[in-house]
Parts: C-alpha cells; sequence; structure tokens
C-alpha cells in the first residue's frame, strides 16, 4: 500500500511513479493532481519531462500561455521536448507527435484542452496540475454537465493529492482512492479505500462513521498535511 509522501520531492517521486505505471497499463488521459493553492508548476513540470526523453522533439510540452513557454525554452537547459504554448501555431499537433504533456491548463483553456486530446487520438496526453473543473467557468448548467460527462469524466486520475482539515483525499496508481486521518503530528490513519473518487457526501459519511467508531478520540492536529501548505505556498512565491 502507497504511503503519504512526507515531503514534495516524495509527492513528485510517486507522482511520476503512478504516470509511468499507467501509461505502461495503457492508459492515454492522465491527469496528476497536487491539490494545494498557490503551487508554482513550473519546477514540478521540469522534473517529468524525463518520462518522455526518449521520444526527443516528438512529445510536445505544451503551455497556457506563450510567456511561460518562452521561460521554459531559456531555463530549461536539458529539455529534449518542444516547448510551446497550445495556442501557438508551432504548439498544434502535428502527425509524428507521440505524447503530449499539459501544464497546468485551467477551466478557461478546457475547450482547448478537449480539443488537443480529440486530435492526439490514442496517443498519451498527461495534464499536469490541471483545474480544469472550476465551476464558476465551466457552469452547473446543462453545457456544463455535458462537458464533464463527454470530456472530464473520461480523465483518469493517476496521482491525486488533496489536503483536508486533518485528513487526506489520495489516489496513486495503482491503489484504489484512499481516505486519511491525521491521528497526531506524523501518524495518519487508513479510513478507507474506493475505487471512484469519493465525493463530498462520501466524505461526509466515512468521518461520520469514524466518529462514531471511536467518540473519545481527540481532534487530529496539525501535522505534515498542513505543514506542507505552507510549505508550498513560500515555494511558490
Amino acid at each position: 500500500m502507497t504511503q503519504l509522501p512526507q515531503d514534495l520531492d516524495s509527492a513528485i517521486a510517486q507522482a511520476i511513479d503512478a504516470t509511468q505505471a499507467a501509461l505502461d497499463a495503457g492508459y492515454t488521459r492522465l491527469q496528476v493532481e497536487l491539490l494545494f493553492p498557490e503551487l508554482n508548476p513550473m519546477p514540478i513540470a521540469e522534473q517529468f519531462l524525463p518520462l518522455f526523453a526518449d521520444l526527443g522533439d516528438r512529445c510536445k510540452a505544451l503551455f497556457t500561455d506563450a510567456g511561460a513557454a518562452a521561460l521554459a525554452q531559456r531555463d530549461w537547459n536539458d529539455a529534449t521536448c518542444i516547448l510551446r504554448s497550445m495556442f501557438e501555431p508551432k504548439g498544434q499537433l502535428q502527425p509524428e507527435d507521440e505524447a503530449i504533456l499539459l501544464i497546468a491548463p485551467s477551466a478557461v483553456e478546457v475547450a482547448k484542452v478537449e480539443e488537443i486530446c480529440e486530435a492526439a487520438g490514442d496517443r498519451p496526453v498527461v495534464m499536469l496540475l490541471p483545474k480544469l473543473e472550476d465551476l464558476a467557468t465551466v457552469g452547473l448548467g446543462y453545457a456544463g454537465r455535458q462537458l464533464r460527462e463527454r470530456f472530464l469524466n473520461s480523465l483518469e486520475a493517476c496521482y491525486s493529492i488533496k489536503p483536508l482539515e486533518g485528513a487526506a483525499i489520495f489516489r496513486c496508481y495503482p491503489s484504489s482512492w484512499q481516505i486519511w486521518q491525521e491521528t497526531e503530528p506524523g501518524n495518519y490513519q487508513l479510513l478507507t479505500e474506493m475505487a471512484r473518487r469519493p465525493t463530498a457526501d462520501d466524505l461526509n459519511q466515512i468521518f461520520m462513521d469514524e466518529a462514531a467508531e471511536t467518540p473519545s478520540a481527540p481532534p487530529p492536529k496539525k501535522g505534515f498535511l498542513s505543514g506542507l501548505q505552507g510549505f508550498l505556498k513560500a515555494l511558490s512565491q
């Protein structure tokens, strides 16, 4: 069973391994989610490039804007893949492209991301730190529901970690989705595993059941998850 990461480096290492395992298993629409606020995707994305190093310029790493692409072209000296904005002509998919890494796409770009995935066909697309399900942009009505059913629900989160108050949602392929609860600083208890991503109703039921079973348990204290949030916030500035 995969354990919760103890720092950002171990989370990235887990995410890379999970992505490789999912690609080896034949998945072609992958998401890597580190759901912390203000996380800078650039240093993380650079560490993912070796996944596709053997493809050379037959892999494209696509950014949401030309400025980020230009920074990567300047700073990522070891990159062998093509670094472009997804909106510029040289960022468009070509027949010789074999894999695509999309870096931090948001709900604003969801139509373009869907277009890229359709153009990719059965070629792998890895979305790193996506924020595609912003309801303020995607919407709660018919159009938003259709988008989720048509596209967003087709994506596989091969790695995901989301801190809650004294708990975390965690998935590291090929493991199931897991709900962890912090019992004391640095110690975590696995409450349950699920085959699908847990919903808010699932979480409410899980924590109510746990509270009913251990009514005298002390409330969780701040530990790794809250500490990592502070670390990531400092890293992103």
